[in-house]
This record gives structure tokens, C-alpha cells and sequence, in this order.
């Protein structure tokens, strides 16, 4: 592989695959994790776009405010390597596809006076008016602190137990107030499940009295034990898993209230027919938990009854699909009403509503609650599918007031009157982040590195449905000069929407395509932002209409845009992404002519419980609709060149995927390749594998599609 160095941008000397490799992905240096206090707005940055070492910031509420640097790492605190970080935090980090260390969260009381983190498995304790630090007593790494909002107690995980810390007691040392009893029970951690598929990576809460917590226990000795090996390191033993692929046992999971005395006493519900805790919310009122079924088609939202270690239902709602879990939700306004975001069949559109009544308009597609009062509620929502902007609406009279620019791509935080909003550029890769209170406007800088490319999107829409679709031409290419083979880069699936207002989330594609390919980007069927009925196309299929929508995309630009070769067209992608891709060259080898597929799910019986009986149901149940999915049934229809990439270390979408489908392509003698990477999560974030991955995809397409 010859490394291509791009001739654009202030780091010429340097190629775009090894900066993107150094900095992560650009996310070094990239301010986030925002709390906001009365007089503060506190967040996580490392120093620069390849320092990988998070820093806690601060920037005072005021005019010309600057930022201040409370805690450096490397500067403040004691130094460990890499390999004091625990397992347990490992194992969150994956979950969370945190791609950074030194601080990667913290927790503020509720006057916003300390706050509490963890470096390395070592516990910390920074008074934000003075800036001192304390190191805690633990009694062995720490991971997920949390303070209590009188800043009084500080709660933590370590060896699956957990512990309370008294802050103006420290000689105490801390206590255990709930014990693992054996390697598969764990207290305070969110269970696999919980946090990969249900994006809940907390497992304990602390109840408004500040002296008891809302903690989960969740026991994982049902589930099937599966190994990871790393063949390059034989002498090394394989580490076993729990890991619930579909059809197979969950983890128990249970919620207790959990005294700082060591006191406890389980919370009850009907757990056989409601197992998963999707969603817990802990407020200054009442301590909300959203329900769901096994089979995601109902959903219980309960308020904690602490007299009674009860939950009592609030409302309960079904859907014929699934139901969705949204961010932020379900909170109780400032009368004690519901708040949700509902799926709205009548109008096809995500709806915040209180008390079971729309609030906001139909069309306008609501992606997440950020926060409310009792008059207002701050929300992020798609007016355009790929456009999200800020919007404040009012619970009582329900107007709707834009609060970010239109036509562009925003998010952020915020409480009371104070917002953090972060705006994504549509032409250039940067994203500025501003702080607004009232007529108080401040900017956080963003230290992350530009991608050395001139990133030039062109957005269009293809297609009898309108897909959303983004086009890179080489920055050099001259309209009507020649034609282009074409790369396909989709994700295609549920949850990740690929085309968005947003330059940045199109770096890697400009530089595939400045290598001499013409690259689309399309959102199909089952992407997210435009609708429940969208997303709900897939049920039941995730192989057939993802791929439809991937030829009616590149034939309709095809035919509209005359440099597009549709007689060379690749496909690439990552997990659901290298599932499409591969799908694509065995269903459909007359439109799509070679393949790279990164850690593709290809039997979804493999797959976990939560993420594929969502849209596949029961493998018992509906064994036809797994059928309809498997890559292995369909190994004997390979035609065209197909390379599988996949790491041995992933505990998400395992290594057994590419395995087991390459011994099928093997058996049906059907040539392919197979890059095997060592000691590699389901991440790759190791900079020399991330690197060279994009040079090996460019030698490939290259070698089969010219260019």
C-alpha cells in the first residue's frame, strides 16, 4: 500500500488517513460533556487535536468570560499507565465508543460547588470554588462516580460493588453498601444490554433525600458464555464474555433502593413481562423508570414509589413495531404532568406531548427532550431530515421558536435559560459552540484539528422516495471531463443517519474520493429523520429494502450526473454498514461490482437480544424473517470481489460473524479475502490499524474498479 498524500490543506506533509488516525477521528480537542450551574458552564477538552488527555474546563457566566482550566491530568494529578484503567471502565468506554482518556466524565452537585471523576481507576474530588484537589479513598479502582446534589456523599463502582464515600469524613475511608457475591452479579453498573442498545450507560442514581440511591443489580449467570481469543498471542487465555444473542437468556436485572447505612430493599414490578429498564430519571421530584417488554412493543413508564419499594404506572403505551426510547424522556413537567416523544401514526412524526397530547407540530420530527421548566421545554428536532435545529416551545400555549440557524446541523445542552449550542458547518468541517443566556453570548473554542481536504458536499435527492443522498467528487475532477467508478458509503441501517448538513461527517469520503472515485453517501429506509413509518419499514426484513434503496439511490444519480460509471461500483461500510455491503455484491452483483465489509453482522442469530428482536422478533418465533437476513445462505451467490475486515477483540459484533461466513464462502468456493485484526475492538482506534485500514479499502477498489 503507497500512502497518498493529499495535496490540499495546511498539513500537505501529512496524509488524511494518518490524521485522521492521530486525532481519533477528529474528536480530539473537541469540547463536550457540558454541565451548566448558575454561574458556569463546565465541560471536558483536551489541550489540542492529537492530545487524547481530557481536561476540566470551565467559563463563567458572564461577559468576556474566559475559559479556565481546572484540572489537567497530566499537570494536576498522579500519573498511571494506560493499563491501571479497569476493566470495568473498559468495558464502558466500548459501550460509549469513547475514543479519549484522562477525564472522559465527572458528576457536580447540585450547587454546583464539586465535582467528582475518575482518572486511571483513581477517584477525585475538585472544589470548583477554590480548585483543590482530593484524591478519595477507594478500595480499588473506581469507575462511574457520582455526587450527591448536597455534595455530601459521593456513590462509585469497584469489582462490581458499590460504594459510598463521605466527603467531610474521608479518614472513614468507604464503604461497601452492596457487595457482589460472585463474578457475574455486578451493583451500580449498567448491564450490556442497557448500555449498547438502549444508550443507558449509568447503573445508580441518587434519590432526592441525598442519602439514598436508586441502584441496579443485574446478574448475568443465565447468560451464554462466549471467549474472545487473540490467535496472534497463544500463550495468552481467551477472556469469556456474557454476552445474550437473540433467542438466549438475559441478564436479571433488578432496581434497589440502597441506604448510604448500607440498607436496602428491592424495588418490585412485574420484571417477566417488563425486563428491560430502558430509561431511569432521577429528579429533584419524582425518580422516573420507562418499562420495556421483551419484544419492544410496549412500554410502562413508572414513578418510584418509595414507601412502598413499588413502581406505579404512570401511563402505558404499545406499538405494533416497537417502541421507541428517546433522549431525555419521560420527565414530569413543573404541574406533574407526562412528558414523552411519541410516534404519531396519524401524522407520521416524532411529537413531544404532554400527558399524552401533542405539543409540537406534525412534520416536525423530534429527536430529544434537552431540558424544561414548567412553562418551557428545550428540544432538538428535524424540520428536514438532514437539518436539526434548537427549538424552545412552550408547554402552555405550545409556540415553537427556532433557537439555532435553520438549514443546518445543531445540537447541545441545556438548563434553566442557559444553552450550549454546537452547529456543525455545511461547507466546511468545523463545528462552533456557543453559549447563550439571554442577550450573554460566549464561544467555547473548538481545538479540534480541520481534516487537511477541501470537503465539498452536494447534497441532492434521488430516487421515486426521495432519498437523502451526498455526492464527492474529487476536488480536481472537472464536469464532463471523464467518468468516475463510484463508492457507495452507507450505514443504511436503524439509529445512524449518514446524510446530515454537515461537512465534517464527510472528510473520510472526500479523501476516498480525491484518490479518483466519485463517492455517494445515501440514507435509505430504516435511517432515522424522517418518520415512524420510515423506520418501520424494516421490520420484519433488514436485508431487502436497504439494499433497494441503495441501487434506486446510485442508478437515479446515475442517470442524472452523466461522470458517474455505474459499470464500476464498489460498496463499503462498518457493522450494519459492512452487513450492506456485503449484501449488496451477493443480492445484486449486476449493480454493485466489489465489496469491503468492516465487522459485519452476517447470521443476526449471532447478534444480541435487545438490538435484533427489536426488528427480527423471536429466531423461534420468526425463523423466516432470520432466514430472509443470514449472509450464509447466500455464500454461493458470490460473484464479485468481497475483502471482510473484522477485529478479534470485538465484543459487539464478534469475530465468529466474518469467521463462520468465510467458511461458508470457502465451502461454496466462492474466493474471497479476510483482514484478521489483532487485539482490535469493534472501534479500532488504534492509530496505525485505522490508518492503513483506508489505504488497504483504496488499493482494493483501485485493483477492481480502476481509478
Amino acid at each position: 500500500m503507497t500512502p497518498v498524500t493529499n495535496p490540499q490543506g495546511p498539513a500537505a506533509q501529512e496524509s488524511y488517513p494518518r490524521q485522521r488516525a492521530r486525532t481519533r477521528g477528529f474528536q480530539l480537542g473537541r469540547p463536550r460533556s457540558f454541565h451548566i450551574t448558575e454561574t458556569h458552564v463546565l465541560f471536558i477538552r483536551s489541550s489540542s487535536g492529537t492530545d487524547s488527555a481530557g481536561a476540566l474546563w470551565s467559563i463563567a457566566l458572564e461577559a468576556d468570560a474566559q475559559e479556565q482550566c481546572l484540572v489537567d491530568v497530566r499537570r494536576d494529578l498522579p500519573q498511571q499507565g494506560s493499563d491501571a484503567l479497569p476493566e470495568a471502565e473498559r468495558a464502558r468506554r466500548e459501550r460509549m465508543r469513547e475514543v479519549t482518556d484522562g477525564i472522559t466524565a465527572f458528576s457536580v452537585d447540585g450547587a454546583g460547588a464539586r465535582a467528582v471523576f475518575t482518572v486511571n481507576g483513581l477517584l477525585f474530588c475538585l472544589d470548583l470554588h477554590t480548585r483543590e484537589i482530593t484524591e478519595l479513598p477507594t478500595p480499588g479502582p473506581a469507575v462511574d462516580p457520582r455526587i450527591n446534589a448536597a455534595g455530601t456523599r459521593v456513590a462509585f463502582v469497584s469489582d462490581q460493588s458499590l460504594h459510598v464515600v463521605e466527603l467531610d469524613d474521608l479518614a472513614a475511608g468507604a464503604s461497601c453498601v452492596a457487595a457482589s457475591a460472585h463474578e457475574d452479579e455486578t451493583w451500580g453498573l449498567a448491564e450490556f444490554i442497557a448500555a449498547e442498545e438502549l444508550s443507558r450507560y449509568r447503573g445508580h442514581w441518587w434519590l432526592p433525600d441525598g442519602a439514598s440511591l436508586l441502584v441496579e443489580r443485574a446478574d448475568s449467570s443465565a447468560v451464554a458464555r462466549w471467549w474472545i481469543s487473540d490467535p496472534a498471542s497463544p500463550t495468552r487465555e481467551p477472556a469469556s464474555v456474557r454476552y445474550p444473542s437473540a433467542g438466549t437468556a438475559n441478564a436479571v436485572v433488578e432496581l434497589w433502593r440502597v441506604e448510604a447505612s448500607g440498607a436496602r430493599e428491592r424495588i418490585t414490578w412485574d420484571s417477566e413481562a417488563l425486563p428491560y429498564v430502558a430509561t431511569v430519571h432521577a429528579g429533584e421530584g419524582a425518580t422516573l423508570v420507562e418499562l420495556l417488554s421483551r419484544d419492544q412493543r410496549t412500554v410502562s413508564v413508572c414513578r418510584v414509589d418509595l414507601d412502598a419499594c413499588a413502581l406505579v404506572e404512570l401511563t402505558r403505551r404499545t406499538d405494533a413495531a416497537w417502541v421507541d426510547v428517546m433522549p431525555g424522556v419521560p420527565s414530569l413537567d413543573g404541574e406533574g404532568r407526562l412528558l414523552e416523544i411519541i410516534a404519531d401514526p396519524g401524522t407520521d412524526t416524532y411529537r413531544l406531548a404532554r400527558s399524552g397530547s401533542p405539543l409540537t407540530p406534525a412534520g416536525l420530527q423530534v429527536r430529544g427532550l434537552l431540558s424544561h421548566d414548567s412553562s418551557i421545554a428545550i428540544i432538538a428536532a428535524s424540520p428536514t431530515p438532514d437539518t436539526q435545529v434548537l427549538y424552545r416551545v412552550g408547554l402552555v400555549d405550545g409556540s415553537v421558536q427556532a433557537l439555532s440557524p435553520a438549514g443546518q446541523w445543531s445540537s447541545g445542552s441545556a438548563a434553566g435559560d442557559t444553552r450550549v449550542v454546537a452547529t456543525a458547518g455545511v461547507h466546511t468541517a468545523q463545528t462552533t459552540f456557543t453559549v447563550e443566556r439571554g442577550e450573554l453570548r460566549l464561544s467555547i473554542a473548538n481545538l479540534a484539528q480541520a481534516p487537511n481536504l477541501d470537503i465539498r458536499p452536494q447534497y441532492e435527492e434521488a430516487g421515486e422516495h426521495g432519498l437523502l443522498a451526498c455526492i464527492l467528487w474529487p476536488t480536481w475532477h472537472v464536469p464532463g471531463s471523464q467518468t468516475l467508478p463510484v463508492v457507495l458509503s452507507p450505514y443504511g441501517g436503524p439509529h445512524a443517519q449518514r446524510v446530515m448538513r454537515n461537512a465534517a461527517a464527510f472528510a473520510t469520503e472526500q479523501w476516498l474520493a480525491d484518490q479518483g472515485f466519485a463517492v455517494i453517501v445515501a440514507d435509505g429506509r430504516g435511517t432515522p429523520g424522517r418518520g415512524p413509518a420510515w423506520e418501520r419499514a424494516v421490520l420484519d426484513d433488514l436485508a431487502t429494502l436497504p439494499v433497494a434503496d441503495q441501487v434506486e439511490a446510485v442508478q437515479a444519480l446515475g442517470a442524472r450526473h452523466a461522470d458517474l460509471d455505474l459499470t464500476r461500483v464498489g460498496i463499503r461500510g462498518w457493522s450494519f454498514g459492512g452487513y450492506l455491503a456485503a449484501l449488496a455484491v451477493l443480492d445484486r452483483p449486476d449493480v454493485f461490482h466489489a465489496a469491503v465489509a468492516g465487522a459485519p453482522v452476517t447470521d443476526w442469530q449471532l447478534y444480541d437480544t435487545a438490538y435484533t428482536e427489536r426488528y427480527l422478533g423471536d429466531p423461534q418465533a420468526n425463523a423466516e424473517a432470520y432466514a430472509r437476513t443470514s449472509l450464509l445462505g447466500r455464500s454461493a451467490r458470490l460473484t464479485r470481489p468481497l475483502v471482510l475486515i473484522h477485529g478479534i477483540a470485538d465484543d459487539n459484533v464478534f469475530v465468529a460473524h466474518t469467521l463462520q461466513f468465510s467458511s461458508a464462502l470457502l465451502a461454496a468456493g466462492r474466493a474471497h479475502g479476510v483482514v484478521p485484526l489483532s487485539g482490535v475492538t469493534h472501534m479500532t482506534p488504534q492509530e496505525v490499524v485505522a490508518e492503513n485500514l483506508l489505504m488497504l479499502e483504496v488499493d482494493f477498489f483501485r485493483e477492481h474498479l480502476g481509478g
